[in-house]
């Protein structure tokens, strides 16, 4: 998907995720994303009155277009159980431009203040509640739902993540595991 003009508040927010990419997380200063984002040092502080801000401004930016994202794809699941599921598994495998940002700002919000990851657990915690509530066995989606987010997560850190026509194939697999008619046993290799 590719980004529309940013607005001053989402070039403040990139240029802050360029910085800790390029530069790392020491070097995340309010007048160093000014410079960075071509603002001045109060219209960054206009936005988000102090570093820890800027931080959680970071990792809900890329909260809001993930639930946007996946309220998109929910919005072309059919309405059986499993859908949620479907539609987190689309939504993680193919979101793709947004990741550096987050992965920027779990950095700064470990490094500086881990307490501003408050608002990404809530957000997991969001996810395995309605994972939960999807129509399948509890267990059963929560291990779906964790595979989902280890396929995302190893695609972030390129841990090994699958690649190409494999990839491909082991998102749809995800997303089939989330039919309640899903037999292992009836798939096609």
């Amino acid at each position: 998907m590719e980004r529309q003009h940013p607005t001053k508040r989402a070039a403040i927010l990139e240029a802050a995720s360029r910085i800790v990419h390029r530069d790392g997380v020491s070097h995340l200063t309010i007048e160093g994303v000014a410079r960075e984002a071509g603002v001045s040092k109060g219209g960054v502080l206009y936005h988000f009155p102090n570093k820890d801000a800027l931080i959680e401004g970071m990792l809900n930016a890329f909260h809001e277009h993930f639930r946007a994202r996946l309220n998109e794809e929910l919005a072309k699941q059919d309405d059986t159980p499993g859908r949620w599921l479907r539609a987190f598994a689309q939504t993680s495998c193919n979101l793709s431009g947004y990741e550096p940002d987050f992965i920027s700002g779990l950095i700064a919000a470990l490094s500086n203040n881990p307490v501003l990851l408050e608002s990404t657990r809530k957000e997991f915690l969001y996810y395995q509640q309605c994972a939960e509530q999807d129509g399948l066995p509890r267990a059963y989606a929560t291990i779906l739902r964790l595979a989902i987010d280890g396929l995302w997560f190893a695609d972030l850190f390129h841990f090994a993540s699958p690649e190409g026509a494999f990839r491909d194939e082991v998102r749809c697999l995800l997303q089939d595991m989330a039919r309640p008619d899903f037999s292992l046993s009836q798939r096609r290799s």
